[in-house]
């Protein structure tokens, strides 16, 4: 079974700080700002955006206690969505030409106007998944808009903290799992 231990135990030792935050960020005390849902839907959103399987399945598994149907939902689609964004938006950002700004992105978007969520919720998703996908002109974006719903800087924090976290456990795991496979083939 897992739990929130079992994944924190997996991280070796030279993780030992992200063992510490892993168990802090998903807390609300150690997310202030944001509730238990918006905590875990961040989480979840941003394990997808950091593409390591077995973990997004674990941290799925350890948000359905706190997520409903429509905020996994949310979670994938915030991922999805901002997955092509950012790739698109960073483009128009470096590629340093202003007339491709000018052009329709001629892309759908679709669930930005009804993710089935708040749309407060969609946007903190979104910043988490942006912040991960290096997006500046996302995240910057995301953020105003937060800020705009009401959203405190504190809370905006909290999410890119989770993110940041989250996505730093997946890449460790990621990376210990390899490492394993190798020794194994060595032997």
């Amino acid at each position: 079974m897992t739990t929130l231990d079992t994944i924190r135990d997996s991280l070796p030792d030279y993780a030992r700080d992200l063992k510490l935050n892993l168990g802090s960020v998903l807390t609300p005390a150690g997310a202030p700002g944001l509730t238990d849902k918006q905590i875990w839907a961040v989480a979840l959103a941003s394990a997808i955006a950091a593409r390591n399987v077995a973990f997004t399945r674990d941290i799925e598994t350890l948000a359905s206690a706190h997520l409903d149907a429509a905020h996994v939902n949310g979670a994938r689609a915030a991922a999805a969505i901002m997955g092509m964004n950012n790739i698109y938006y960073r483009f128009l950002h470096l590629v340093e030409d202003p007339e491709y700004a000018q052009m329709p992105a001629r892309l759908r978007m679709n669930v930005i106007g009804n993710p089935g969520i708040d749309k407060q919720d969609f946007e903190l998703l979104s910043l988490a998944v942006s912040a991960i996908n290096g997006c500046g002109t996302c995240v910057a974006s995301h953020e105003r808009a937060l800020r705009k719903h009401g959203l405190g800087r504190e809370a905006v924090q909290s999410a890119v903290r989770v993110a940041a976290t989250v996505h730093a456990v997946a890449v460790v795991l990621e990376d210990a799992g390899k490492a394993v496979t190798t020794e194994a083939k060595a032997a």
